[in-house]
C-alpha cells in the first residue's frame, strides 16, 4: 500500500479490531487528490447513511401510534448492507475491516448484539457528522475554484450592467485590486485544500474505522466456534483411528496369534505322540509367531513410527520415498526439529498422499517438499497423475485434513480432472 493509500489513520491511536489509524504525512500535493475522492465517496455513503437515519427516527416516533412497527425492522436490516459498503470503501484505501460472520440480529435484539448496536451508532455519527464533513470538503475546492477564476469572470463581464443591490458582486467587478484580492484569497483556499482535506478524510473515517470492525467478543466466539469444530473432527479422526487399529489387531495379530496357540498345542501333541516329527511342528510354530509380530509391529507403526524418534521427520519421509510404488522425488529443508504431533500430522500426511497417488493417480513421477521455519512446517505433494481426487467422500485426504485442523493447521488440495494434484499441509511447529 502506497502513502496515499494510507489515509484514514493516525499515530499511537489502535482501533478495535486491530484496525491503526495512523495519519499520513505525504506530500500533500500527492495526498489532496487522494483525500479528495475518499471524501467525495464518503460523502455518497453519508448521504445514504443521512436518509436511513431519518427513516429510523421517524419509524421510531411512530412506534407510539403503531405504524412504526411495520417499517422499523426493515430500516434496521438496511443498517447491516450499508455499513458493509462501508466497510468496503474503508478497505480499499486502508487497512482491512471485516463484515461480521454473524447473521443480523433480529429487530428487538439490536441493542442487545454488541455488533447491531456498534453499527446503530456508527449510523448516528456518519449520517450527522460525516455528512458535514464531506460538504466542507467538497465546497472548499469548488471555492477555491471560483476565487482562483475571478479575474477572468470579471474580464468577460466586463461592460454588462450590474445590479447595484448586489454591493458585493458590484465592488468586486468594478474594482481591479478587489478582483485580485478574491484571487489572494482562492491561493488561500487552495493552500487550506492541500491542507485541510487530508484531516477531514481522516476524521470521516474515525467512525468506521472504530466502530465497524467485528468487537472483539465476536472474534471469540468465531474462535470458540472453530475449535469447537476442529475438537470434534480430531474426536472423529481419533475415532476412526481407534476402529482402523482395532481391526487391525483383530483381523490380523489376533488370528495370528490363535494359529500359533493352536500350532502349540500341536506341537505339545507331537512330542507326546511322535517326538520325531515334533521339530517341524516347532518350525510351523516359529514362523507363525514371526508374522504375528510382524503384524504388531506394523501396527505399532501406524500409530507413531519409532523412526521419527530415531531419524526425524527427514529420514522417515526417505523411508516412506524409498518404498513408493511410483519414483518419488524428496525436498526437504528442515531448521529444527517440531513438535512430535507434528511431525507425525506430517508423516501420515505424505503415507496418505503416496498411498492414494499408487492406488488412483496412474502418475508417473510424485514430488514431496517439506520446509520449516520457526513457526510452521510446510509439506506439498504433487503428482502427474490423473487427479480428480476429493476429501468429500470420506477418503483418507479427510483423515489428512482432519489431523492437520485438529493441530490448528489447514489443508489443501487442487486436483483438476487430468491433472497434475497437488496436496498442501500446513501446521504449526509447536515446541
Amino acid at each position: 500500500m502506497d502513502a496515499a493509500d494510507g489515509l484514514g489513520s493516525t499515530p499511537g491511536a489502535e482501533a478495535p479490531g486491530g484496525q491503526a489509524l495512523r495519519r499520513s504525512s505525504t506530500n500533500p500535493l500527492r495526498l489532496a487528490p487522494t483525500s479528495f475522492r475518499q471524501l467525495t465517496g464518503g460523502l455518497g455513503s453519508a448521504l445514504l447513511g443521512m436518509v436511513l437515519l431519518a427513516l429510523l427516527a421517524a419509524s421510531w416516533i411512530l412506534c407510539v401510534v403503531g405504524i412504526g412497527f411495520l417499517v422499523l425492522p426493515t430500516c434496521l436490516r438496511a443498517v447491516r448492507p450499508l455499513a458493509d459498503r462501508e466497510r468496503v470503501r474503508l478497505t480499499r484505501w486502508g487497512d482491512a475491516i471485516e463484515s461480521p460472520a454473524a447473521p443480523v440480529p433480529a429487530p428487538r435484539d439490536h441493542l442487545v448484539d454488541p455488533t447491531a448496536r456498534r453499527e446503530l451508532a456508527w449510523l448516528v455519527v456518519h449520517g450527522t457528522v460525516d455528512v458535514a464533513l464531506g460538504i466542507i470538503g467538497l465546497m472548499l475546492p469548488l471555492a477555491a475554484v471560483g476565487a482562483l477564476g475571478f479575474p477572468l469572470w470579471r474580464n468577460l463581464m466586463a461592460g454588462q450592467s450590474i445590479p447595484r443591490q448586489d454591493a458585493a458582486v458590484h465592488w468586486a467587478l468594478d474594482d481591479p485590486s478587489h478582483a485580485w484580492a478574491v484571487t489572494a484569497l482562492g491561493v488561500a483556499l487552495v493552500a487550506a485544500v492541500l491542507l485541510v482535506t487530508p484531516a477531514l478524510t481522516w476524521l470521516q473515517a474515525v467512525a468506521g474505522r472504530l466502530l465497524l470492525p467485528p468487537p472483539d467478543e465476536g472474534d471469540m466466539s468465531l474462535r470458540i466456534a472453530e475449535l469447537t469444530a476442529t475438537r470434534a473432527a480430531a474426536l472423529d479422526a481419533h475415532a476412526i483411528e481407534l476402529r482402523r487399529i482395532e481391526r487391525a489387531l483383530h483381523d490380523g495379530a489376533q488370528n495370528r496369534l490363535v494359529a500359533v496357540n493352536v500350532l502349540l498345542g500341536g506341537v505339545r501333541q507331537a512330542v507326546l505322540r511322535d517326538p520325531a516329527t515334533a521339530l517341524e511342528a516347532v518350525d510351523r510354530a516359529q514362523t507363525a509367531t514371526e508374522a504375528a509380530l510382524a503384524e504388531l509391529r506394523s501396527v505399532a507403526r501406524a500409530i507413531l513410527p519409532p523412526v521419527l524418534t530415531d531419524r526425524g521427520l527427514g529420514g522417515a519421509l526417505d523411508g516412506l520415498a524409498a518404498a513408493s510404488p511410483i519414483p518419488c522425488r524428496l525436498e526437504v529443508d528442515l531448521r529444527a526439529r517440531c513438535a512430535a504431533a507434528t511431525e507425525a500430522t506430517a508423516y501420515f500426511a505424505v503415507a496418505e498422499a503416496l498411498t492414494n497417488a499408487a492406488r488412483h493417480s496412474g502418475a508417473k513421477t510424485i514430488v514431496v517438499t517439506v520446509r520449516s521455519d520457526s513457526e510452521h512446517l510446510h509439506v506439498a505433494i504433487q503428482d502427474d497423475g490423473s487427479g480428480g481426487a476429493s476429501d468429500r467422500n470420506g477418503s483418507g485426504l479427510l483423515g489428512i485434513r482432519r489431523r492437520a485442523e485438529a493441530l490448528d493447521g489447514t489443508m489443501s488440495i487442487r486436483s483438476p480432472r487430468g491433472g497434475p494434484t497437488r496436496l498442501e499441509v500446513d501446521l504449526p511447529c509447536g515446541s
